[in-house]
């Protein structure tokens, strides 16, 4: 697997690429605070695609954006686009795990002409907020944008500590947590800091309704196979992530016992579930 980098407007995006440049072109969408190391595990079981793993703005190894800009769900999708158009592909297909797969669904319902086929594992569509939250909501993430510069990083002496929290707030083994936490960091004095930006870890002041969700996802038209993990995540509850998948056009569901990285501690089941989709 190598190393990529590609440098779009907002700046430098990260990657690592696997696989031969004849085989469908696919990008691979991380989940949040997550990096392109979410898919190595996987990455060996779909070989003959032309993979190629990103590393989200502020996420990993990639840019940071500018002093003053926010991270929404459109900066993200551009920036994914972006990495397409520096790759010269006009046609590609997504693999997303959780918020890259909910990234992934809003390409995929906002620039059809572009995607083949999208799999997307532990979400579908965004997050939604209920209309009687919203001035509950704006509060609660201005609140945090304006307390965010008085915080410091913590510097962790060895990367013992990082994989253990990694462990515990993912439920991850101590192998994921690992190739997480190696690509997630940097050295500094005395150590190291994690190396996304801290501005990922604001609430976003606005998500979308369900009702606009659910027209969203009406707006895949190419095939989708969604791929859950059982039992579902509190956030993303039965029956509304299957409510989301009969929504599809063209959508296939499969469900998998596992936990919410499932790809990367059962990689064999979700290359599997996957099968010749992406074939």
């Amino acid at each position: 697997m190598d190393e990529a980098a590609f440098d779009i407007a907002l700046g430098r995006v990260s990657a690592l690429r696997a696989g031969g440049t004849g085989g469908r072109k696919v990008l691979a969408l991380h989940g949040w605070l997550d990096n392109a190391a979410s898919f190595v595990p996987l990455a060996p079981y779909l070989a003959g695609l032309d993979l190629v793993l990103l590393d989200l703005p502020g996420h990993g190894r990639s840019a940071h954006l500018p002093a003053g800009a926010e991270y929404t769900s459109g900066v993200a999708v551009n920036a994914v686009l972006d990495v397409a158009d520096a790759l010269g592909w006009q046609r590609f297909s997504l693999l997303g795990h959780s918020m890259g797969a909910g990234i992934a669904s809003l390409i995929a319902a906002s620039s059809p002409q572009r995607i083949d086929r999208l799999v997307a594992i532990e979400a579908l569509g965004a997050l939604s907020e209920t209309e009687a939250r919203t001035a509950a909501r704006w509060r609660e993430a201005i609140a945090a944008a304006r307390a965010l510069p008085g915080k410091k990083l913590r510097v962790f002496a060895d990367l013992s500590a990082p994989v253990r929290a990694r462990m515990v707030a993912n439920q991850l083994s101590e192998a994921a947590a690992r190739l997480l936490v190696e690509r997630g960091v940097k050295a500094v004095d005395g150590g190291y800091v994690w190396s996304s930006d801290p501005r990922l870890t604001l609430p976003t002041p606005q998500r979308l309704s369900e009702a606009q969700i659910d027209d969203l996802v009406a707006g895949i038209d190419c095939p989708t196979r969604v791929i859950y993990a059982d039992p579902p995540q509190p956030y993303f509850p039965e029956p509304l992530r299957s409510a989301r998948v009969a929504r599809l056009p063209r959508g296939q569901l499969r469900v998998i016992t596992g936990t919410h990285h499932l790809h990367m501690e059962d990689p064999a089941a979700v290359a599997a579930a996957i099968g010749d989709f992406l074939a």
